[in-house]
């Protein structure tokens, strides 16, 4: 079976171009659907190619190379039980002395869930520091001694401070359950920031005009360079590792490069607002884009696991309070707790289905893109396929910066012109004076 012939015309440039050295994509060849390929949508814009021509034609000046020289590198009194290990002392002892609470301060935060007074810094730091049942078993142990003694050595401070802790009700399960509400919140909010800025990234490159505009640019000008060639002329698509490399073609004279080119191009051609503070950047902008690179689905899937696995723990440690609490002791823990492990529910099941529409938006953008995973991975990460829009979007909006304040003081310019050629034209253009007095007079008689 004879393979079909590319859907593009070949194209032959008037005098030898300088390469672009892309990989590239012909859509008749491809095995998926071409309606799911960006490729299909973008239109090469016609073009006016005379001025690049002489700027990217192989006709270089010779680039001056440096002298062979400049290549070579040159070369107390009153005792008391202490019942914690030193470390362990020291570090309850730290934590004693910052805080400036009273014990009924922080009794009322706990039962309350009321952290005006105490914040959730301090709880964790309590909570962090409680004592482990080891250590509630010697102090009880030696509190039931010492009741038998008259004259019983007193507990050091931090023991004495563990013991209070302990003995505020379900000391150890309420804190688990207010702190667990915190983190939740703050991580489900984390995750969506994210999951958004993700989903604006691929919504844009997917079907954004200003994409749409600047890929087809660089797929008429990659066109015409490669031009004859059989490998990489008449593209229907490029591989997008060629994109950070577009900065790095220079113009015959050395002066400019392509990418500067490309975005000159587009400003003048595509953007009304070009020169103006109204103009809108046309590619996402590249902390989006950076952000993106950083994020890892299978990240994502592990904080959803481990709030799922928190989120189950919590309502064991709510049960448990709610069931041995005493009556004055249950509210309002009983209720804001039922409420937030019902909501936290919702929210996980939301964020579980947004997530997994995140990731499959995020893979048929691949493919609509032609991008394959690399050997040994399962499927292309964000990490390797944002990267490469980040670089060029960084160095497409330096280019971008830089020609629209040119083109914003050329305007300002002619503006300036324009109103003194008005004024010039103002101050002489003065009126005739009517003649008057006596002369004037007699001349009018006569």
């Amino acid at each position: 079976m004879q393979d079909k012939p590319p859907r593009k015309a070949p194209l032959e440039p008037p005098r030898p171009m300088k390469p672009l050295y892309w990989t590239r994509i012909q859509l008749h060849s491809k095995k998926e659907l071409a309606s799911s390929l960006v490729w299909e949508k973008i239109e090469e814009p016609p073009v006016d190619f005379q001025e690049f021509v002489d700027l990217f034609s192989k006709t270089a000046m010779k680039e001056r190379k440096k002298p062979l020289s400049d290549t070579i590198t040159k070369s107390k009194a009153k005792q008391v039980v202490k019942l914690l290990n030193n470390k362990r002392s020291q570090a309850v002892g730290i934590l004693m002395s910052s805080l400036h609470l009273d014990m009924k301060d922080i009794q009322h935060a706990i039962l309350n869930l009321d952290n005006t007074v105490v914040d959730l810094e301090t709880l964790q730091a309590l909570y962090e520091n409680r004592a482990q049942q080891e250590e509630l078993e010697k102090i009880d142990k030696h509190l039931k001694s010492s009741k038998e003694k008259d004259q019983a050595k007193p507990l050091d401070k931090p023991e004495q401070f563990l013991h209070q802790l302990s003995q505020i009700p379900n000391f150890h399960e309420r804190v688990f359950c207010i702190l667990f509400q915190s983190s939740f919140t703050e991580c489900i909010s984390s995750i969506l920031r994210k999951l958004d800025i993700m989903q604006r990234v691929c919504k844009t490159l997917r079907s954004g005009e200003g994409v749409m505009h600047v890929l087809g640019l660089i797929l008429a000008f990659g066109n015409f360079m490669n031009g004859g060639n059989r490998t990489r002329g008449q593209a229907d698509g490029f591989n997008l590792d060629i994109l950070p490399k577009i900065k790095d073609v220079k113009s015959a004279d050395n002066t400019r490069s392509l990418l500067s080119y490309i975005v000159a191009y587009y400003l003048q051609h595509f953007d009304e607002d070009a020169g103006k503070e109204t103009c809108v950047y046309p590619l996402p902008e590249p902390q989006d884009l950076f952000q993106a690179s950083q994020m890892k689905f299978e990240d994502f899937h592990k904080d959803v696991v481990r709030l799922r696995k928190d989120l189950r723990a919590c309502t064991v440690e709510v049960e448990k309070v709610v069931t041995l609490s005493e009556e004055e002791h249950l509210q309002p823990f009983k209720d804001k707790m039922e409420d937030f492990l019902s909501q936290a529910k919702c929210e996980l099941e939301t964020q579980e289905t947004l997530l997994n529409n995140t990731h499959k938006m995020f893979l048929e953008l691949t493919v609509s893109f032609s991008v394959k995973a690399k050997s040994g991975e399962k499927e292309i990460s964000p990490g390797t396929f944002f990267s490469l829009w980040h670089e060029f979007s960084s160095d497409f909006k330096d280019q971008w910066k830089r020609e629209n304040k040119t083109m914003l003081q050329a305007r300002l310019k002619v503006a300036e012109e324009r109103f003194r050629q008005a004024k010039e034209k103002a101050t002489f253009s003065v009126k005739p004076k009517h003649a008057s007095g006596i002369k004037a007079k007699l001349g009018m008689k006569t």
